[in-house]
């Protein structure tokens, strides 16, 4: 058992067990039980720390896989896979041209047709799916092409000579063809909707080092870097750059000027980190009625600061950037088939229907899907109206009477009170003119400072 250092105080559990998982081979499995038994440690403190390394990009969790150790894509990288990511995704042994797993997947092809049919989807940089076919095998290395083997099969020996000396991977599979497809195409949607996620380190990447205050520090230093930074608040660090608290102006006019600024500054700050998206980091502020963040590395040393006002101004900025595609979440999915509309008096409202994909396993609709249109129908009439985005702060729900699957349903918000900052919504579906559900909604809204 590889015991944690109990006494070493600088370095906590959490560290010593990130650490380790980053020390693994890459495409190591990672099991939370296993992790927990080799490091002497709780599931729990293990569950946190893969959890804490998925977060960080150096492992990833697939469905019928399990966790697995992967390298680190730096941020921006392109949203397209290499061989080798598809090798990892369908639990893949290369059998031949591993000197190509770097190469960018351009499409994939399922070999379901007849040899010569089947060429005219293959093309170079694509990946032909199928199964022990040696001649779709060749053929499709001689096309430029990778071969994805599935069901377990295997290949000859000069087909796998052919692949080294192409540079073009042959992958094996224990999976069947359509599971496989499944698998990549799942793959490709999770990398578009992370990469178009903005996270913090989009913002602090550009930017300068801060300025920082010691806890000796005093009002002069402190007024002295407020007027180089531009900034109304500091953090404030030990001789580690770890993150003690932080101080502005407010605080100051309570400070003498030569005492130091250890007395009034403000304690346990609430931080962030470069993997906090900043919706997240814009939420936060809101509900803590602050407007400067520290972000902080897993062992709480400063990196950078962000301000409310421009993580809001890159938020911005990027919903007015053109679009490369949907984010295909469960909430576009559900709300996808719903329409805007608005009656002969101009009041607004939503219609569409229940499909199949929104029952449970009873065949009920699920409360869930119901309370996720309910809210998309409350942010998007409170979005209309003022053009700000806002979060739920509360909810109140009431299911009346059940509605089955591909029933019409109609979603009426009705607007009880506004302000600057929230909004107070009714929301009621009615299936046939007699209501299904209701629920009454605050929101508050992320743009305001």
């Amino acid at each position: 058992m590889l015991q944690l250092q109990e006494h070493d105080e600088s370095i906590t559990k959490h560290e010593q067990l990130l650490q380790h998982i980053e020390r693994l081979k890459i495409g190591s499995k990672i099991s939370v039980r296993k992790l927990a038994r080799q490091m002497g440690v709780s599931e729990g403190t293990a569950y946190r720390a893969v959890k804490e390394a998925e977060n960080m990009g150096i492992v990833i969790t697939r469905e019928r896989i399990g966790t697995v150790r992967i390298e680190k894509r730096p941020r921006g990288a392109s949203d397209q896979l290499t061989f080798a990511d598809v090798a990892q995704i369908v639990e893949g042994k290369v059998l031949g041209g591993s000197s190509g797993l770097d190469k960018t997947l351009v499409k994939y092809a399922i070999g379901a047709m007849k040899l010569d049919a089947m060429m005219r989807y293959v093309e170079a940089g694509s990946l032909l799916i199928v199964g022990n076919r040696e001649d779709a095998h060749h053929l499709a290395l001689e096309h430029g092409a990778a071969v994805l083997i599935t069901g377990g099969f295997s290949t000859s020996p000069e087909v796998k000579a052919q692949a080294d000396v192409r540079g073009l991977p042959i992958i094996l599979s224990r999976h069947d063809t359509f599971t496989v497809a499944s698998m990549i195409n799942r793959a490709l949607f999770d990398r578009m909707i992370k990469k178009k996620i903005m996270l913090v380190e989009d913002i602090i990447a550009g930017k300068p080092k801060p300025g920082v205050l010691k806890a000796s520090s005093t009002s002069e230093d402190f007024y002295e870097m407020a007027e180089k930074t531009g900034y109304q608040r500091l953090a404030v660090v030990d001789e580690w750059n770890r993150i003690i608290g932080i101080i502005g102006r407010k605080e100051m006019e309570q400070l003498p000027p030569e005492q130091p600024i250890e007395k009034v500054l403000i304690r346990r700050p609430i931080t962030a980190t470069l993997q906090t998206s900043l919706a997240s980091a814009a939420q936060t502020m809101m509900w803590e009625g602050i407007d400067f963040l520290p972000i902080v590395d897993r062992n709480r040393k400063l990196i950078g600061t962000v301000t409310r006002r421009e993580v809001l101004q890159a938020m911005r900025d990027a919903q007015q950037e053109p679009s490369t595609g949907t984010m295909e979440t469960f909430d576009y999915l559900i709300w996808n088939g719903f329409a805007e509309e608005r009656d002969e008096e101009g009041t607004l409202f939503f219609h569409g229907f229940i499909t199949p994909q929104m029952a449970t396993q009873l065949g009920n609709i699920s409360e869930g899907i119901l309370i996720s249109i309910m809210i998309q129908a409350a942010v998007r009439t409170a979005r209309l109206l003022t053009g700000n985005d806002y979060v739920l702060d509360n909810m109140s729900t009431y299911f009346l009477r059940p509605v089955q699957i591909e029933d019409a349903i109609t979603v009426r918000p009705t607007i009880l009170e506004a302000s600057r900052r929230t909004y107070k919504i009714e929301i009621e579906i009615v299936y046939e003119d007699a209501p299904v559900s209701k629920s009454m909604l605050t929101l508050q809204s992320i743009d305001h400072a």
